[in-house]
């Protein structure tokens, strides 16, 4: 019988070979760490840290551009001129342009009478708009009652188009681009498109229309967006920082140095000449928005952001949701900076320096760059720095570059300050799906082409009236467990026990909070619907 070891309670043979294993781990851990995973720390450090740099500087450019025009009250609108347009003695209504309003949709269920009624709503000479509800429903049901709503608007006098097609071939640009061959859109001069939770104001076409028909040179009018569920939950508010950064700052700062900024889908308006110039829509990405408005822009169309002009509509409310509308917001821009970059750099048509401003600033750094550096650097290189204490990641870059970025982006929302904190935690997560959608987009992977609708609840009062249902809600087990955001915890674990007992950094405290953030969010516990386990 083995004697007990005076270390435990193991057998001496079991303690001695528990021994010579960590041992032979530890010997094998430091043949490998001084010639393959210090140099390789280091080469990734320095990588994170010119893209630290590059995001750092367009953040602050963007800030002092926005601040600039918030300080001398030049807004971009102002250099546009803008009429009203009236009744002419001669002409009448006829001396107002055709306008086309699109609306596209696919078993909008919850919004489908809100949408239609807002795009019916619009004030504009009734024989001068046509209203065209562009349906794509598989849901025999949802389909019904979308053709009904469009058939009590008919008999309202609203000049309304109800069309579908017999697939689902392009997505929303397959839909958008059929709408278009109608006789009818044809003649129209502009095309306004609201996607099916989107609500305008009465005013829009009122307060849009006249940019585009006092200025020639304009092809395309965008609002801004107004969330009406934006206190649904704590997801909820954080979308709303992120996306009031990217109006309030981004689409201004573009729009005001008549620089380039993205059509967002929606709430928009193009001058139907610029659109068809440009080549109409075309769905060789998930972000056909974004190619319409790039390819416009190498035409030597003028874009024109509005940010007085808010048009509400919904936020994702639930994490598998925003997961998918995420993956296709951060794939279809990489994977079109990856079709689109040597036709930018050939043009001829376009100024060498807003060439330049939509291939380094646009797309490189905002679409790629802020999504790899935020994932590799702040949920990779940071946390496995404490175990290579060799590589030594300077204070500029772990304390002020991030403090800056984070207040600059949290100015967006001032009622929102508080929640910084929290949205550094849930931003810091997101960049997990992010960079992999990034990449799955650059090198064009399996789900590149990948289009789910994002879900919609309808309006904030229903979502609440319903959110006890939604909690109760029961999941599958590849949706209520994320193993992605479950793995990438474990790991900040790890690093986090390592550095409290080792390292010399200190860490953990933030590399523990960030952790919990993955476990939250990969075992379902965020938004309106919560597993039921």
């Amino acid at each position: 019988m083995d004697s007990v070891s005076s270390t435990g309670f193991l057998p001496e043979s079991f303690a001695g070979s528990g021994d010579d294993l960590a041992g032979q781990l530890s010997v094998a851990w430091g043949q490998l760490k001084a010639p393959f995973v210090v140099p390789f720390m280091r080469i990734l450090m320095y990588i994170c840290l010119a893209m630290s740099i590059m995001l750092f500087t367009e953040k602050v450019y963007m800030a002092m551009v926005t601040g600039f025009i918030k300080v001398t009250g030049r807004k971009t609108e102002k250099k546009y001129k803008w009429e009203p347009l009236k009744d002419d003695v001669e002409l009448g209504h006829s001396a107002y342009p055709l306008v086309l309003v699109q609306v596209p949709m696919f078993n909008e269920k919850e919004v489908y009478q809100l949408s239609i009624g807002a795009a019916c709503g619009l004030s504009w000479p009734s024989d001068r708009i046509v209203i065209q509800v562009l349906d794509d429903s598989t849901d025999p049901l949802v389909k019904g009652l979308v053709e009904m709503e469009c058939q009590k608007w008919a008999a309202k006098g609203v000049n309304i188009h109800y069309q579908v097609r017999d697939n689902r071939n392009g997505y929303k640009a397959g839909a958008l681009k059929e709408g278009l061959k109608h006789q009818y859109a044809n003649e129209c001069e502009y095309v306004a498109i609201f996607d099916a939770d989107f609500q305008p104001e009465p005013d829009f076409l009122w307060r849009t229309i006249p940019f585009l028909h006092h200025n020639s040179e304009l092809g395309l009018v965008q609002a801004r967006w107004k969330f009406v569920n934006s206190d649904e939950c704590l997801m909820t508010r954080m979308q709303e920082m992120s996306l009031d950064y990217h109006f309030k700052v981004e689409q201004e700062s573009g729009s005001s140095t008549y620089a380039f900024f993205g059509f967002n889908g929606t709430a928009g308006v193009w001058r139907m000449a610029a659109l068809n110039e440009a080549g109409g829509w075309k769905d060789r990405t998930t972000v056909e928005d974004m190619d319409l408005a790039v390819r416009a822009f190498l035409k030597g169309w003028q874009f024109l952001y509005i940010g007085s002009l808010k048009v509400k509509n919904e936020l994702p409310s639930n994490f598998k949701a925003l997961r998918y509308q995420q993956h296709r917001w951060s794939c279809g821009p990489a994977n079109l900076f990856r079709k689109m970059v040597f036709e930018i750099i050939k043009n001829k048509k376009v100024p060498l320096r807003k060439r330049i401003y939509v291939i380094y600033s646009f797309f490189f750094v905002r679409k790629i760059v802020a999504h790899i550096v935020t994932f590799v650097f702040y949920c990779v290189v940071i946390p496995a720095s404490v175990m290579v204490p060799e590589v030594e990641i300077p204070r500029w870059a772990t304390i002020y570059i991030p403090t800056t970025i984070t207040l600059l982006n949290a100015v967006g929302t001032p009622r929102s300050f508080h929640l910084v904190v929290f949205w550094i935690l849930f931003e810091n997560v997101m960049s997990l799906h992010r960079t992999k959608a990034t990449f799955i987009g650059l090198f064009e992977a399996g789900r590149v082409n990948e289009w789910v609708v994002t879900e919609k609840t309808g309006d904030a009062s229903k979502a609440k009236a319903t959110s006890k249902q939604h909690k109760k809600s029961r999941f599958k087990i590849g949706e209520r467990i994320l193993l992605l955001e479950i793995g990438v915890g474990c790991f900040l674990v790890v690093c986090a026990c390592y550095d409290l007992a080792f390292g010399k950094y200190r860490y953990f405290i933030y590399l523990y909070i960030q952790a919990i953030a993955f476990f939250i969010m990969g075992f379902g516990y965020v938004g309106t619907q919560v597993p039921n386990f």
